[in-house]
């Protein structure tokens, strides 16, 4: 019986506070048994990991997969290189975009779809001190407002 839908399994929150995203992709993962196990624990952090692009293929590093507790010599190095699956269109947009001035590739989530691991990536240019702020006044802004809707209906 295959699973439909998502699950979110790891977010990551300051990609989208540091960066602006210009466009997402999504890449399968090439995991082994241990580690799938894992993920579904939801035993997975991004928040370190960058994509490094190497002779036509794409890999993902610092991304911490935790030992599954039942795999014994099975288990896999948490921190080591994970292969991307991704077209190879898709691998020249990012190295064509990742190439321009500013511009980098970002982990942003880790998911299963329809049962599959999959990995959304980002190309994504860095936000200046000022960016940072002005979002920050918005969100306050946008709590503030929401407030005091709540307030009115009472």
């Amino acid at each position: 019986m295959k699973e439909k839908g998502t699950k979110l399994v790891a977010n990551n929150k300051k990609a989208y506070h540091d960066y602006f995203i210009n466009e997402k992709f999504e890449a399968g993962l090439a995991l082994v048994g241990t580690e799938v196990k894992s993920l579904r624990d939801g035993k997975c952090s991004i928040k370190e990991a960058y994509i490094k692009i190497d002779k036509g293929e794409a890999f993902i590093l610092g991304m911490n997969i935790s030992p599954y507790e039942k795999g014994n010599i099975f288990n896999k190095d948490p921190l080591r290189p994970r292969k991307l699956l991704l077209h190879k269109s898709e691998i020249d947009k990012l190295v064509g975009g990742s190439a321009e001035q500013g511009f980098t590739i970002m982990p942003l989530q880790v998911y299963f779809k329809d049962g599959k691991a999959k990995l959304e990536l980002g190309l994504a240019k860095g936000k200046k001190l000022y960016d940072k702020r002005a979002d920050i006044q918005k969100k306050d802004m946008k709590r503030e407002a929401e407030r005091e809707f709540k307030v009115s209906l009472k």
